[in-house]
Order: C-alpha cells, then sequence, then structure tokens
C-alpha cells in the first residue's frame, strides 16, 4: 500500500524545522561567544560547546565561523533596517522634537540593548570581512533616512547641510551607544537620557519651530 502523500510531506517538514532550530541555537551562541571574545578570538569550537553541541554537528549547517558571522550578521541587519524604518518615519508637526528624539533613540537602543552582538559585530576592529560591505550599504541606508527625515524638518536646508546634519546625528548616537552598552541599571538610563539631550540640543537651532506646535503646552516648554 503506497505511503500517505501527506505523511510523505511532514518528514521533510519535521526535518527542516529541527535545522532550523539548530541553526537559532548556534546563532544564539555564536552571538554570546562573539560578545564575550571578540570575532577574532572566537572559535567554531567554543560555539559549539555554548551550544551544546559537538563540532561536527556545527560543521553540519556552517563551514566556519565567518559563515556563522555571515547569517547572524545577516539577520540583524534585516531587523535592524524593519527598526529604523519605525523608528524614522515621518513626525507629525504636533510632537515636540525631544519626544520625536527620545521615541527614535528608544527604539534604537532597543534593538542594540536586546542585541548587543550587532555592536561588537558591525563596530569592533575585527569586523568579518564577508559582511563589511552589508554594512556598508545599511549605515548608506540609514544615513539616507535621516536626511530624508531631517529634509522634512529642515526643507530650507542644503542637501550639504542635511547630509552633514545626519552624520553627525548617527555619530552621537554612536558614540554615546557604546557607553550605554558598557553600563546597565540606572547608569544605562542616565547615559540614555544623555543621548537624547545631546540630539535634542544640536537639533533645536536647527528645526526651530516647525514641529511640536499643536499640543497644548508644546510651544515654549
Amino acid at each position: 500500500m503506497p505511503d500517505n502523500p501527506q505523511t510523505q510531506n511532514e518528514q521533510p517538514r519535521r526535518r527542516q524545522a529541527r535545522g532550523e532550530r539548530r541553526i537559532a541555537q548556534l546563532l544564539e551562541a555564536a552571538a554570546q561567544v562573539f560578545c564575550t571574545t571578540g570575532y577574532t578570538a572566537a572559535s567554531t569550537n567554543a560555539i559549539a560547546r555554548k551550544a551544546g553541541v559537538s563540532p561536527g554537528t556545527l560543521y553540519q549547517f556552517f563551514p566556519n565561523k565567518e559563515a556563522i558571522a555571515i547569517e547572524l550578521g545577516d539577520r540583524l541587519m534585516h531587523e535592524m533596517r524593519d527598526t529604523y524604518g519605525e523608528a524614522l518615519a515621518p513626525v507629525d508637526p504636533a510632537t515636540p522634537l525631544e519626544e520625536a528624539v527620545g521615541s527614535a533613540v528608544d527604539r534604537f537602543v532597543a534593538f542594540n540593548t536586546d542585541h548587543p552582538v550587532f555592536f561588537a559585530l558591525m563596530h569592533g576592529p575585527d569586523m568579518p570581512g564577508g559582511i563589511a560591505d552589508a554594512h556598508d550599504q545599511l549605515h548608506t541606508s540609514l544615513i539616507g533616512r535621516v536626511e530624508g527625515l531631517l529634509a522634512s524638518l529642515v526643507p530650507d536646508a542644503s542637501p550639504v547641510d542635511i547630509t552633514r546634519t545626519a552624520h553627525v546625528c548617527l555619530g552621537i548616537y554612536k558614540a554615546g551607544l557604546e557607553l550605554v552598552l558598557t553600563h546597565e541599571g540606572p547608569e544605562r538610563a542616565a547615559y540614555i537620557q544623555e543621548i537624547k539631550n545631546v540630539l535634542t540640543r544640536y537639533l533645536e537651532p536647527l528645526v526651530g519651530d516647525r514641529i511640536g506646535q499643536g499640543r497644548p503646552g508644546a510651544a515654549g516648554g
């Protein structure tokens, strides 16, 4: 009697699901190892040990640690794109500048504190060559989104000024992020607030009164 086609289809799906779970397990272990030792000092043996599997099991899915880093970086960069798509959405003119900046910073910080390996891989001195180009593209795309948001807030500014301002904003955030990630609890919250304060004070003279109007108590603080 021939096998049930439904049963035949379920077996590959189960194998695929097990494989996806194993890959997720290995990527999570790799993220912890990369954060602890850095990319260069990490090894496939250490990643396998952290994942609780044999090196042979790891090699069934990844040929080397660079392949692991590339897969991990690719997944994180996709998630990062979703994050900045939400964080840098057009601003309602009634939104106070401090609130708009705070909301964007909170979204970016939440992503980076949830995934500290993103900073470790993308901004460390030993970024794997295989993801350097992808990171450059992400950075260019992110700058473009910041430029677009700034252009809507400061429509009379020149493109050169907009680009420079976008780079300064991102530079301020990245510099502050390193301090955020090296602190916890109240000190982390304090550094996050400092980033918001610096960005708000930097943008206030540029944006002027173009946003923050239309809410009770928004104008004049």
